[in-house]
């Protein structure tokens, strides 16, 4: 069996131009988690995500990383916000 090929911290920011790319609303959710889009954009990127995982490997151990540069982009909503989308939080880029 093949070792998995794991994503790179350099990947980041092409890996999040290329879900963007893919139709999905990627953001940070507070200082923790993200979360690629909303379920109706996630399936109907499906074949392009899977496309997407392969090219870039596995990036769960990069969760923390990616979320401190979605933040740094404006991509995120805090828990307990006013704002109901990432790009209302007057950071947004």
């Amino acid at each position: 069996m093949a070792d998995k090929r794991l994503m790179k911290a350099s990947d980041i920011p092409a890996f999040v131009d290329r879900v963007i790319m893919a139709g999905c609303d990627i953001c940070a959710i507070g200082h923790f988690n993200y979360c690629l889009g909303d379920l109706e954009e996630m399936v109907a990127a499906d074949d392009e995500l899977l496309r997407i995982g392969e090219e870039f490997g596995d990036r769960d151990f990069l969760q923390p990383e990616i979320v401190a540069y979605l933040r740094t982009i404006g991509r995120y909503i805090d828990p307990g916000s006013l704002a109901s989308h990432w790009s209302e939080n007057g950071k947004a880029q």
